[in-house]
């Protein structure tokens, strides 16, 4: 099977390739009657889009959403909805070096061995490009659980490097071009970049996802589990090598004691299982914290093979991020989002009937 269509409800399919004319998706299970219009993509896209500060990527692409079916008069109809991007500033020729080599960390070899060809212009469908339909599938996730549950999703960057931030707090996220925290750091981390930049190297980052305003009930036992499939989706992104849900790895030197989140009537006392129980969603603030791999593509020299199995030195040349994260964190709401709107329309299909059960417990945000 060839994998290009994620959820079950609410499923979406992408399509192309980081150099090819376009890359669209087409969103199939969306309800009719939600609001959309070509507007409602640019916030997200913009944010996730290379070109916008000197710490990403130098490609700038247009990023203007065509919807070419499933919206009438400015409303969704309950059709699939065809999303299409144009690439408009793709350089292939800074691949031509390269394209008969397999470049260490990269998916060339692995492409190449599943298929027997692969597009090497960009990384072609291994390329982070492939995630700007993700956001854009994401902005209709994102406006049907706000504006049908209050649900909202916010994402940050965590950690760049050995750099965590000293505070949280979300309100100047979008003040930055990192996603960043905590506004005292910023400046550091500005010549924590343009050093890192000029080195040559690249480096990892942590983004942490927050989901509030669920109800509990969303998730399905065994296989079904929201924290499994939050966990899928996020591991599906390009980079990520890691997915914690709560306290996730910390729980490791945790007491039962202490990891257990005690109930009163007033809510829970804490959240260390991030929102989810046995798979289902307590009503709680869901937390989801994702590790992504440092850039591989870098102009310092590597060792490795040709794709005639001689061995050849690389060096990437062309336009790349020295650390993907930075841009990562609305592709990391999009797939938090794509999932919870698939789990909702799966909860309402199979139990929209039961209603409120009491005692409810009052999701307390940590």
């Amino acid at each position: 099977m060839a994998s290009n269509t994620f959820g079950k409800l609410f499923a979406i399919t992408t399509f192309g390739e980081s150099h090819g004319p376009a890359i669209g998706c087409v969103v199939d299970g969306c309800p009719p009657g939600l609001a959309i219009a070509p507007d409602d993509f640019r916030h997200d896209l913009a944010r996730r889009a290379t070109g916008k500060s000197r710490h990403t990527s130098a490609r700038h692409e247009a990023d203007e959403v065509e919807i070419l079916s499933g919206v009438y008069e400015g409303r969704t109809t309950g059709t699939p909805i065809a999303l299409l991007i144009r690439n408009t500033d793709a350089r292939s020729r800074d691949y031509a070096k390269i394209a008969e080599q397999f470049r260490p960390g990269h998916a060339d070899y692995t492409y190449w061995q599943k298929y027997g060809i692969r597009d090497p212009r960009g990384g072609g469908r291994s390329s982070a490009r492939e995630t700007t339909m993700r956001v854009a599938a994401g902005v209709i996730a994102k406006k049907w659980l706000a504006d049908r549950h209050g649900v909202r999703v916010q994402g940050f960057l965590s950690q760049i490097g050995d750099i965590v931030p000293d505070t949280i707090d979300l309100a100047v996220v979008e003040d930055n071009p990192f996603f960043w925290p905590d506004a005292a750091q910023v400046p550091a981390l500005e010549a924590y970049m343009d050093a890192l930049r000029k080195s040559g190297d690249s480096v990892g980052a942590r983004v942490d996802v927050y989901a509030d305003g669920l109800p509990p009930g969303w998730g399905e036992p065994v296989y079904g589990k929201l924290d499994g499939e939050l966990a899928g989706a996020l591991m599906s992104i390009n980079a990520v090598k890691g997915v914690e849900i709560g306290d996730g790895f910390a729980s490791v030197a945790q007491r039962g004691s202490q990891h257990r989140d005690p109930i009163g009537r007033e809510g829970f006392e804490s959240n260390h299982a991030g929102g989810i129980l046995g798979g289902i969603s307590t009503g709680q603030r869901v937390r989801c914290s994702v590790a992504f791999k440092p850039t591989s593509s870098l102009r310092l020299p590597v060792d490795s093979l040709d794709i005639h199995g001689e061995p050849v030195e690389v060096v990437t040349t062309g336009r790349h991020d020295p650390c993907v994260g930075i841009r990562a964190t609305p592709i990391c709401e999009a797939m938090v989002a794509l999932v919870l709107m698939d789990q909702a329309l799966r909860h309402r299909a199979q139990c929209g009937d039961v209603g409120d059960i009491i005692p409810r417990v009052p999701g307390r945000k940590p």
